[in-house]
């Protein structure tokens, strides 16, 4: 798990012009911010069950090794269940190639192909330079067009970035992945049997 990036300051300043910072404790943070910017942001990618009964919230960089070891223990926990709303986070603390990955991932999303690409940025291993970034996101959407759809609708998707960076710093989150499962948070890697546990409490 990283440390705290200064590449993150830039959002965290634009999250504070959007007066979403200013929470005193994680609690008052998710007591104040869960319906509308934690579990139900409009903006956020969700996949899994749009209407399931629980909601896993992941905070996530696509050049985490943790996030990609967890992805497939997600992906099949969530397919497994059934009644999951997963919550993707973009939260870009590895450098400029992360936010470049969140970018096109996101417009990727505006174009329809947020799953297909997010799946594919995380199933690499190692760091991700420019270029693979590119590479990978062209074999399901050319990348030049996925940042064309990023710089159209950037007045959706930089507040969704400054705003996931600012919920995981009041969170006190130190890095990727974390979680937030019901009204829990949960910072770092979770084993499977962690994860299926969280998400029973949140059911009960």
């Amino acid at each position: 798990m990283p440390l705290r990036n200064p590449h993150r300051r830039a959002f965290l300043a634009q999250a504070s012009a959007l007066g979403v910072l200013g929470m005193a404790t994680p609690r008052a943070l998710f007591a104040q911010e869960t319906a509308d910017l934690i579990r139900f942001d409009p903006d956020a990618p969700v996949l899994g069950n749009p209407d399931g009964d629980v909601t896993l919230v992941e905070y996530f960089d696509y050049q985490c090794g943790f996030c990609k070891a967890m992805h497939p223990v997600i992906t099949d926990l969530v397919q497994q269940d059934g009644n999951i709303r997963l919550v993707l986070k973009d939260w870009p603390v590895f450098g400029v190639a992360s936010v470049y990955a969140a970018q096109l991932a996101l417009g990727a999303a505006s174009l329809g192909h947020y799953a297909e690409v997010n799946h594919a940025l995380m199933d690499t291993r190692g760091e991700l330079g420019f270029d693979v970034i590119a590479d990978i996101v062209s074999g399901i959407v050319p990348a030049d067009d996925a940042m064309a759809a990023y710089d159209a609708d950037r007045a959706r998707w930089d507040p969704l970035l400054a705003r996931n960076a600012a919920q995981a710093e009041a969170f006190g989150f130190i890095g990727t992945p974390s979680f937030v499962i019901g009204a829990e948070q949960f910072g770092g890697a979770m084993e499977r049997p962690a994860l299926e546990a969280a998400i029973a409490a949140a059911r009960a």
